[in-house]
C-alpha cells in the first residue's frame, strides 16, 4: 500500500552510561541539526546566497519521572568528563514491520530542572545536555554521525568535512 504510514514511533527507552531507564523516562529529545550560515552577496550577484560556516551547538534533553540519584549526580561534573546517552526507538510501519532507530550521544548534563512538587504526582526532572558527539542509525544504517571535537560530519556514509580536515592537516 503506497501512501500509508511508515516508521511511526511506537515506544522508546533511554540508556545513560549503559543503564536502562524504561519505566522512568518520560520523554527524550535528540539534538536538532542546524547549519550556521552567513549571507554572501558580491558584485554581479542578483541575490545573496548562504555560505555554511559550520553547525550550531548540539544540545539534547530528556525528562525522568522519578528522582534518580545517579543521574542527578551527573550535573556539574569536571570539565572533560563525558557521559553516553542512548535513545532507542521502535518504529512500526502499517505493514507491521518494526525498525530500530538509535540516537547515540556523548556529552554532559548542563542543566537540571526538578519541576514542581505536588502531592501524589511523580517528579519530572528535566535534564539539558551539551553534546560533543551524535550518531543516528535507522535499521543499523548510520544516517548522521557528528564528532565535534574531531571535526567529523558524516551524512549517509559521506564525511563532508574530510577534505577540510585534510587541507588543515588533521
Amino acid at each position: 500500500m503506497t501512501g500509508v504510514a511508515a516508521d511511526i514511533r511506537k515506544n522508546f527507552n533511554l540508556f545513560i552510561d549503559g543503564k536502562g531507564y524504561a519505566g522512568k523516562a518520560d520523554e527524550a529529545n535528540p539534538p536538532e541539526l542546524e547549519e550556521e550560515n552567513e549571507e554572501y552577496r558580491a558584485a554581479g550577484m542578483e541575490a545573496p546566497i548562504d555560505i555554511s560556516t559550520g553547525m550550531k551547538k548540539l544540545t539534547a534533553d530528556f525528562t525522568l519521572r522519578s528522582h534518580c540519584r545517579e543521574v542527578l549526580a551527573l550535573y556539574g561534573v569536571r570539565t572533560g568528563t563525558q557521559t553516553t546517552f542512548i535513545i532507542r526507538e521502535a518504529m512500526e510501519s502499517f505493514d507491521g514491520s518494526v525498525t530500530a532507530s538509535v540516537h547515540t550521544m556523548t556529552g554532559k548534563v548542563i542543566k537540571v530542572s526538578q519541576g514542581t512538587s505536588k502531592p501524589g504526582e511523580p517528579p519530572k526532572d528535566k535534564y539539558d545536555l551539551s553534546l560533543t558527539y551524535y550518531k543516528k542509525e535507522i535499521g543499523g544504517q548510520v544516517i548522521h554521525e557528528i564528532d565535534v571535537i574531531n571535526m567529523v560530519r558524516t551524512i549517509n556514509g559521506v564525511d563532508v568535512l574530510a577534505d577540510i580536515r585534510n587541507a588543515i592537516g588533521m
